[in-house]
């Protein structure tokens, strides 16, 4: 099936199904790839609440977060070289992607299109895909967490802006983006992974995605969360989540077990998706580069 537009497109509960079950063939594959390479992950947000509250995909849900305290993603990058299924997949990060944006990774599906509004621009294969995230220290110090929040901010914002430079309605803020979109990839991408380095010289109590905002005002997570993990069922299938799940949950939605109000039911905004039939004019046109 395959369904294109240059407006936003409506995703019904049949297509939206389709696409959870694809992205849980690569939720299998992620779990198979490391228990096979003793690699430690976790099922997180809103796929963890998923597996408590629904017992799998909450029911408008479209997308699907994997994470990794540094080191093991890291483990998994390596593995994925010669335990990857690449008939059926593909990983994406900014070291194996020219013109990818994102300070974390993502593991796609071969044979798909999967547009997000305001993306279709962006110079690399978009299939449907789950989010791979590497988890890096924040300091213990508040004060000093909360300055490595605003640092956080500002990278992901030049990361962002590409799209921001498309998406935003603003006129001063479309202009404000095209201006960081001119800062050289490669000037960013080593100030990134200094940050990285440097995120990790010691380990400390707590953690995060750095370019992907924290919930609340703590400016990170506990690293003992994903350092603790059980098996836990996920759409018939037992996957690693944290062990803790609801302190976690609690500390990320608050009270979790209760479902949002309608309005907030929502999914991202698509301009195209393709479900695995082969589309020659989607290849053609966002090859990788």
């Amino acid at each position: 099936m395959f369904i294109w537009g240059k407006m936003m497109i409506h995703i019904d509960k049949d297509i939206l199904r389709q696409l959870q079950m694809i992205q849980l063939e690569m939720l299998v594959e992620v779990d198979r790839i490391c228990r096979k390479c003793d690699i430690k992950y976790n099922i997180i947000a809103g796929t963890l609440l998923g597996a408590v509250r629904h017992g799998g995909y909450i029911p408008w849900d479209d997308d699907a977060d994997v994470a990794f305290l540094r080191p093991e993603y890291e483990k998994f990058r390596q593995a994925i070289r010669t335990e990857l299924d690449t008939s059926r997949f593909y990983f994406q990060d900014n070291r194996r992607t020219k013109g990818y944006r994102w300070g974390y990774g993502k593991l796609r599906r071969k044979h798909t299109l999967f547009l997000r509004e305001h993306q279709e621009h962006m110079p690399y294969k978009q299939g449907i895909f789950i989010d791979i995230f590497p988890l890096d220290g924040v300091p213990d110090n508040y004060l000093l967490r909360s300055i490595k929040n605003f640092e956080c901010f500002c990278v992901r914002k030049i990361f962002w802006s590409k799209v921001g430079q498309v998406a935003e309605q603003k006129i001063l803020k479309r202009q404000w983006y095209k201006l960081l979109a001119k800062i050289p990839e490669k000037w960013i991408w080593n100030y990134y992974y200094k940050m990285v380095i440097y995120a990790n010289k010691k380990k400390t109590r707590m953690v995060r995605i750095l370019t992907f905002p924290t919930p609340n005002s703590e400016y990170g997570y506990y690293r003992s969360w994903y350092e603790n993990s059980a098996d836990i069922m996920f759409e018939g299938k037992l996957f690693q989540g944290i062990k803790d799940y609801d302190s976690y949950l609690s500390f990320k939605f608050g009270e979790y077990r209760e479902l949002p109000p309608l309005e907030k039911r929502k999914i991202h905004p698509v301009t195209a998706i393709q479900l695995l039939d082969r589309v020659e004019q989607g290849e053609k046109k966002f090859n990788e580069a």
